[in-house]
């Protein structure tokens, strides 16, 4: 499914627009910090999806219907479409089984600039968590 995300030449990507992105990042980062829903361990915006690794602290109907909520509001504002639909309705979850598995998921979601061909190294996509982690 990534990889056909990732080669999209049709539909939105809206998140390619920097305030957008930077509205989703703010509020993953405010959905650990301020509201205590999950643990972040990495994320990514890309222009038309999002990954997040998380240790949900909340059932994740209620962690994804929170995030989407607001984050489609900003966007729709930020864009001048209030009102209108922003994100699919469904989501891919997954659980990781194993460290070695949450390891590769973490890689994966980190490079998925780099492999979508969108950045040099994951460090220099500026909606990750790993533009994040070292730049503190």
């Amino acid at each position: 499914m990534d990889s056909i995300l990732d080669k999209a030449t049709s539909g939105p990507s809206w998140l390619n627009d920097p305030s957008v992105a930077r509205s989703v990042t703010n509020a993953v980062h405010f959905g650990e910090e301020k509201l205590n829903f999950y643990s972040l361990h990495a994320f990514v915006v890309m222009p038309n999806h999002v990954h997040l690794l998380v240790t949900p602290k909340f059932s994740l109907s209620r962690i994804t219907n929170g995030l989407k909520g607001v984050t489609a509001r900003d966007a729709n504002s930020i864009l001048h479409r209030t009102g209108q639909h922003f994100w699919q309705d469904e989501t891919f979850d997954h659980w990781v089984r194993n460290p070695a598995q949450f390891d590769r998921i973490r890689t994966y979601i980190e490079s998925n600039p780099v492999s979508a061909g969108l950045a040099t190294s994951p460090e220099t996509w500026p909606w990750s968590s790993a533009t994040q982690i070292n730049s503190t």
